[in-house]
């Protein structure tokens, strides 16, 4: 099944795709806890049977600007780094050993056609296309193969990444959490849709390929990258798992390419779907903030 969060008169509704458009999942259920991701995720399989009962009917088809994020509010994002080998020798690392993580927050998730804010306080704005998970039932220390018993689904992100911020100290979580940077979407694909183990990934810049690799080529797969979150904290319906970009990143170019507003940006992940994102100017941020790597003398904060 796929599902996908619609705008809507009554607010962000979670709709499964019909027979033909999507189908309001709640209404066609009866059931409330069913307008969102993180209720069906947490309903288990009598939530994903009501859905599958409502993918019978026919619906109502939405323009592009209608799609929410895929999982507006996930309850954390689990994220992979440095998860292709080719990434990690384009930034001059060794391929790691150990899986690289950080965390994002739902602050900086957008819809899969929203557009993607430039923030004010970074000049090196990178793309990173990935495969997103999205937990299902979840649970704590799962074996690499059990994981896909804990997956509700996939979805399509771009990592959007402030260079800068994640540089200049040995934290990523500045960099990868700026407001309005991770698309995602624009469906939640289940297990059953789609076998994940080796799927084409590719990003476009402008109408021009800068990332393009398969899912197969990742260092951690998905269900050890399951099975390795899992083992130090429980992972909850509607989490979700960022397993890492491809090479071919901005900042690994001579020169760096950098997003820029008016920018297109496209991510394609065989099988689960594209997202299409403008690159936008941030407004309203103040003039002459004391925060900002490339212009701050760090020595003295």
């Amino acid at each position: 099944m796929r599902f996908a969060t619609i705008r809507t008169s009554k607010g962000l509704r979670l709709h499964v795709r019909g027979t033909a458009g999507y189908v309001d999942l709640a209404d066609a259920s009866g059931d409330n806890a069913l307008s969102t991701i993180n209720g069906l995720a947490e309903g288990g399989s009598a939530a994903l049977d009501a859905a599958r009962t409502a993918s019978s009917q026919a619906g109502t088809s939405f323009d592009k600007s209608d799609f929410a994020a895929a999982t507006p509010n996930p309850t954390r994002v689990l994220c992979l780094g440095v998860n292709y080998a080719d990434h990690a020798i384009e930034g001059g690392r060794a391929v790691p050993t150990w899986p690289e993580s950080f965390v994002r927050g739902a602050g900086s998730v957008i819809g899969a056609y929203d557009d993607m804010v430039k923030p004010d306080l970074s000049e090196r704005f990178d793309y990173e296309g990935e495969l997103a998970i999205v937990i299902g039932k979840g649970g704590r220390y799962i074996k690499a193969e059990d994981a896909f018993d804990a997956i509700l689904g996939y979805a399509v992100m771009n990592d959007g990444s402030a260079r800068e911020w994640q540089r200049v100290a040995s934290q990523w979580t500045p960099g990868k959490n700026f407001e309005g940077t991770m698309p995602i979407g624009p469906e939640v694909v289940t297990n059953d849709e789609v076998d994940v183990t080796n799927l084409a990934i590719t990003t476009t810049l402008n109408g021009t390929v800068m990332q393009d690799a398969r899912t197969s080529d990742m260092i951690v797969t998905v269900a050890k990258a399951v099975e390795y979150f899992s083992s130090f904290s429980t992972l909850r319906p509607g989490d979700v798992i960022a397993t890492g970009t491809p090479g071919g990143v901005g900042f690994a170019r001579t020169p760096p390419v950098w997003l820029m507003p008016g920018d297109l940006i496209e991510v394609t992940v065989e099988g689960i779907g594209t997202i299409s994102n403008h690159v936008v100017a941030e407004v309203g941020a103040p003039k002459d903030w004391p925060w900002m790597p490339l212009k701050t003398d760090t020595t003295k904060v």
